[in-house]
């Protein structure tokens, strides 16, 4: 239980490294298309609701492992 509780916080801390790094490269590339054409204004609003619903799962279900972990330990 202990080696599962390590592999998914080390799951996390990488996901917490490797998904701004991604979105980041997601950003200028489409920036990189709008500046192409001159008549169309750049999107705006930030990063859609799809593209968090991964992290955001991993870190609940990382919470859940760590709390289980902790209230079976008591």
């Amino acid at each position: 239980m202990k080696r599962l509780l390590y592999l998914a916080m080390a799951a996390l801390v990488a996901m917490l490294i490797l998904v701004p790094t991604a979105m980041a490269q997601d950003v200028t590339t489409q920036v990189k298309q709008e500046m192409t054409v001159e008549k169309d204004l750049p999107k705006s609003g930030g990063v859609g609701p799809g593209t968090l619903v991964l992290p955001a799962g991993a870190l609940l279900l990382g919470a859940g492992v760590l709390g289980y972990a902790v209230l079976r330990r008591r």
